[in-house]
């Protein structure tokens, strides 16, 4: 029986971003997936340190507060580590039992990754290894005037027809995190009161809320308040992820500069998407957050060159659609300058897609849902 009759049971995410910390308790029904009640704090712009989980006391006592101001009610929860402080790749290795699988992935990890093997919690999945990801075996070409027949006037065996034949080798997804990062978390949770069920990178958080069972080529684009995140996905395969060095907080800056005003005033000024409209009027992105993200614009288009480059590790050519979240993708005209730029439809995600909730939170959930999409795919990483 769940915490909340027959039937129910409840599963609680947790993102410990940059600019503060996001929680949220999903109920998982016998037929659909409920939002139970959600959380947040926020961190002031230029706090330091950067990432919240290197103040262990602070991020312990703000999740511990969070917990309490919106009454979650169960004490165990799925926590994400950001992608900037996990190394990820795939990776190609020989195919073989599970032992020389795993002697093959520790050798590829430690000629990629720049620290000993055993300072860091790795993971490995294999992609694509089932029945019918096996390649047929094409049919032979049969020349002009060449016979089909063989002397005895049957057929030609063109056995190769219908069968398949496994590659010799078999792409992995490798994943891994510092044993110094993990603690700091397991740290952070003992001390708020929280049992932490599982670690996992934020990049499956973003890909379970964002694209959910869309096999196509999708880039996320999450906009956080220090750094942006950039994970192009295909099949539920994060094959490009990537962090970069800028967020909301660089727009902050420049819209602080520009009007001079402090950073305070304009970090409020830019959440309030009317103002932004009302200081900015007409079409298009206005012009000095379209010298903001331009350099964001040139790593987008390095990172859908990466995806197409990876040949023979994926089907896609290249990326279909774009996604943005985080909470700088509700600014006005962002999504129709990244369309213009790139020539590649993109939108703004919705993380509440797959959740049901009372209709008269829709205004606030659409409002601050950007922000939510991490925690809202960690909480349903255990939801069937």
């Amino acid at each position: 029986m769940g915490i909340f009759g027959w039937g129910k049971k409840s599963y609680v995410g947790v993102d410990l971003g940059g600019g503060g910390i996001k929680v949220v308790e999903l109920l998982s029904e016998a037929k659909r997936t409920r939002l139970y009640t959600y959380g947040f704090s926020e961190r002031a712009v230029g706090v330091e340190p950067v990432n919240i989980i290197d103040s262990e006391s602070e991020a312990s006592g703000l999740l511990k507060e969070v917990f309490k101001k919106s009454r979650v009610t169960n004490q165990r929860a799925v926590a994400g580590l950001p992608i900037s402080s996990v190394f990820s790749s795939v990776i190609t290795v020989p195919r073989g039992t599970e032992k020389e699988l795993q002697e093959s992935i520790q050798y590829q990890a430690r000629k990629l990754i720049p620290v000993p093997l055993e300072e860091m919690v790795l993971d490995f999945k294999p992609i694509n290894t089932n029945e019918a990801d096996k390649k047929k075996t094409p049919k032979p070409e049969v020349k002009e005037g060449e016979s089909t027949e063989d002397e005895n006037g049957k057929s030609k065996d063109t056995a190769a027809e219908g069968k398949t034949s496994e590659s010799k080798t078999v792409p992995v997804l490798i994943t891994g995190a510092s044993r110094s990062m993990v603690q700091k978390y397991v740290t952070v949770f003992k001390s708020a009161g929280v049992a932490l069920d599982s670690l996992e990178t934020e990049a499956f958080g973003l890909i379970r809320s964002l694209v959910g069972k869309d096999r196509s080529p999708v880039m996320i684009v999450d906009i956080g308040a220090v750094r942006t995140n950039i994970i192009i996905v295909e099949n539920g395969i994060p094959y490009v992820t990537r962090s970069l060095d800028m967020g909301g907080n660089t727009l902050t800056k420049v819209m602080a500069k520009s009007l001079e005003i402090d950073t305070i005033r304009a970090e409020q000024m830019k959440c309030d998407i009317k103002s932004v409209q009302t200081l900015y009027p007409g079409e298009g992105l206005p012009k000095i957050f379209e010298n903001a993200v331009s350099p964001l614009i040139t790593e987008l288009r390095y990172s859908m060159n990466l995806y197409a480059g990876q040949e023979g590790l994926h089907e896609g050519s290249g990326v279909e659609k774009i996604i943005l979240t985080g909470g700088t993708s509700a600014l006005p005209s962002l999504t129709q300058h990244f369309t213009k730029e790139l020539g590649i439809k993109t939108y703004v995600g919705d993380p509440w897609a797959r959740v049901a909730y009372a209709e008269e939170m829709r205004p606030l959930l659409d409002e601050i849902g950007p922000r939510f999409s991490v925690a809202v795919g960690l909480s349903m990483r255990d939801i069937e």
